[in-house]
C-alpha cells in the first residue's frame, strides 16, 4: 500500500462506480462489497435511513457472486495500480473456504478481508462473530484455503474485542479490521412500523467512531499485527484518532455516499499533519496515544 487510507467494504461498491468521481490509483487499498459463493439479491426495500449523525443500512449482503465478480470486475480492477482486498462471507464453514479457495487462483486479487459478522449458520444456527470458538474455526479454515493476506473483520457488539482479536492471530490472520456497523433499527412513529424493510439494520457513520475508536485501542493492546481502523471517518482528524489508538491502517466507508472525494482528503491531510509535526512516517503515530 502506498498509503494507510482505504475504502470501507459496501460503501464503494466494486470499483466502477466511483473511477469517474476520484482516482483510485491514488488509494490505498480498495476494499469491496462482500462477496458470497453464489448470488445474493439482499433485502427488501427500504434498504437505507439517515438518522442522526449516521445511516441505518440493511442492504442484505448483495452481490453478484464469486464467479460474477471475477467475470464482471476483476478485469477493470487489474487496470489500476492499487491493491484489490475482496471482502467475503458465507452461511457456513465450506462456503468461507470455497469462496476462498477460488480468489486465492485469481490474478488481481491482493487480499481478503474476512466478513465474520454474517448471520446464521447451519452448525446451532450460532453467528460467527459471538461465539469464540466458531469464529477460530472459521479464521483457521479460510487460512488453510489461501496464502493471500487474510484480514477478518471483527463484530462491534462485542465487549471481549482483544479475546477476539488475540484468536484471529492465534489463528493466522494477517491483520483485523474493525469495527463493523452496529446493530440498530429506526421507526416511522405515525405507522408505528419499522422503516427498514428488514426492520433492523447495521448503524455507521460519525456516531459510532467514539466506539470504533475505543474497540482499536482495545485491540490493539492484545496483538501485535496489524489493525484497520473503520468507523465514522470523515476526516484525516478523525482517521489520525484511529492511529493514534492503534490502527496501522484506516478505511473510509459511509463519508463515500456524501462525499467521494473523502479518502482523498483524509490521504492529503494525513500528508500535511505529518508535515507540520515533522514526523516522515505515519508508522511513527501508530498506538502513539499517551495515557
Amino acid at each position: 500500500m502506498k498509503n494507510p487510507v482505504m475504502t470501507a467494504s459496501g460503501t464503494f461498491g466494486y470499483g466502477p462506480e466511483y473511477a469517474e468521481l476520484i482516482d483510485l490509483n491514488r488509494l490505498g487499498a480498495i476494499v469491496v462489497k462482500g462477496i458470497s459463493l453464489q448470488p445474493v439479491k439482499g433485502n427488501p426495500p427500504p434498504r437505507t435511513v439517515e438518522v442522526s449523525s449516521g445511516l441505518i443500512n440493511a442492504i442484505g449482503l448483495q452481490n453478484p457472486g464469486v464467479d460474477g465478480f471475477v467475470r464482471d470486475y476483476i478485469p477493470f480492477l487489474r487496470h489500476f495500480e492499487t491493491p484489490l482486498i475482496v471482502n467475503i462471507w458465507g452461511r457456513a464453514i465450506e462456503e468461507y473456504e470455497q469462496v476462498a479457495e477460488r480468489f486465492d487462483a485469481t490474478d488481481g486479487v491482493a487480499g481478503l478481508e474476512i466478513n465474520v459478522s454474517c448471520p446464521n449458520i447451519k452448525e446451532g444456527s450460532c453467528m460467527f462473530s459471538s461465539d469464540i470458538e466458531m469464529f477460530k474455526r472459521v479464521v483457521s479454515a479460510v487460512r488453510k484455503k489461501t496464502k493471500l493476506p487474510m484480514i477478518p473483520k471483527l463484530a462491534p457488539d462485542n465487549a471481549h474485542i482483544a479475546k477476539f482479536a488475540r484468536a484471529a492471530e492465534e489463528c493466522g490472520a494477517d491483520a483485523i479490521s474493525l469495527i463493523n456497523t452496529i446493530p440498530a433499527m429506526a421507526i416511522d412513529v405515525e405507522t408505528r412500523r419499522p422503516i427498514l424493510g428488514n426492520k433492523t439494520g447495521g448503524l455507521s457513520g460519525p456516531a459510532i467512531k467514539p466506539v470504533a475508536v475505543k474497540q482499536v485501542w482495545d485491540a490493539a493492546r492484545a496483538v501485535k499485527i496489524p489493525i484497520v481502523g473503520i468507523g465514522g471517518i470523515y476526516s484525516s482528524s478523525d482517521a489520525l484518532e484511529f492511529i493514534i489508538a492503534g490502527a496501522s491502517a484506516v478505511a473510509v466507508g459511509t463519508a463515500n455516499f456524501t462525499q467521494p472525494s473523502t479518502v482523498l482528503d483524509v490521504i492529503d491531510g494525513l500528508a500535511t499533519y505529518l508535515e507540520r509535526h515533522r514526523m516522515t512516517r505515519v508508522e511513527d503515530l501508530v498506538g502513539s496515544l499517551k495515557v
